[in-house]
């Protein structure tokens, strides 16, 4: 199957985006949803922390030479599995380095369509293992659990599905940059998909307060699994307290799950029409 994207080159490479943080593009994947099979591209973020232990989040496809070039940053520590859906390469990462403890989503345990090796499952409170660099928090929904983390030194917000932020010029055909644009994820305007969005329904009043959090941790900078990353910017919107950074911005003022946050006057988006606020 030909690749829907242009991809993120280089692939399975290391790219540092911050002093201890680097992020890794991986080759395209298909879900099936629908009865179709949807590309994604994909992208692991890494963290040396302190004592040089190495962070892997949401790891992509596993390949031997990335994985030799990983370790020579460091102890291979930690491999998360940040959401419900964002596990499926762990196993082979986690077999590839044993001593590495293996940490999950809420929930994840009874959705996994595959083995998943021992480990712990994460919560509101940081594991003592990073607690004094990485602070996280979890956002829960009917079809998707995912904890989200900021790193203090650096200030970057890590996300994995929340907000999607697919580049069109980077779609090669017409029928997926249409339907990109139809489910809300298309750059430069990204956030999680309209569908998605009503999963979390039920649950809005906690994902304002999970809003709010990120909006206190005041990122430079925020990674995402799926598309464009927001780099470091300037706040543009009015509605907006002066965050210091377009990314904090667009998950504000864009993104109708995370702007529940409104009802509070931080700032109002479009959320009002989907009945968030």
């Amino acid at each position: 199957m030909s690749e829907a994207y242009i991809p993120y080159a280089p692939l399975d490479t290391l790219k540092p985006i911050a002093d201890d943080v680097w992020i890794v593009d991986g080759p395209e994947i298909r879900m099936g949803y629908l009865g179709m099979k949807v590309p994604f591209s994909t992208r692991m973020t890494i963290v040396r922390l302190p004592d040089d232990a190495i962070w892997i989040h949401s790891p992509i496809a596993f390949d031997e030479t990335l994985a030799n070039e990983v370790e020579r940053l460091g102890r291979i520590a930690f491999v998360v599995a940040p959401n419900t859906l964002h596990y499926w390469y762990a196993p082979d990462w986690k077999r590839r380095f044993p001593d590495t403890k293996f940490f999950y989503a809420p929930g994840l345990e009874a959705k996994a369509k595959c083995a998943l090796p021992d480990g712990e499952r994460l919560s509101e409170t940081p594991p003592s293992d990073w607690a004094d660099v990485l602070d996280q928090i979890c956002v829960e929904g009917d079809l998707l659990n995912e904890v989200d983390f900021f790193h203090h030194p650096s200030r970057t917000l890590i996300l994995t599905d929340l907000i999607e932020n697919f580049e069109p010029k980077r779609v090669k055909s017409h029928f997926w940059r249409s339907m990109m644009r139809l489910f809300g994820a298309a750059d430069p305007d990204g956030k999680a998909p309209f569908d998605m969005q009503m999963t979390f329904w039920r649950h809005r009043a906690a994902i304002g307060r999970a809003a709010q959090q990120m909006i206190d941790w005041n990122p430079e900078r925020i990674v995402i699994a799926h598309g464009r990353w927001y780099e470091e910017w300037r706040c543009r919107a009015t509605s907006c307290l002066p965050l210091g950074s377009v990314a904090l911005q667009l998950l504000c003022f864009h993104n109708p799950i995370l702007s529940t946050v409104g009802a509070s006057g931080i700032c109002v988006s479009e959320s009002s029409r989907f009945g968030l606020i």
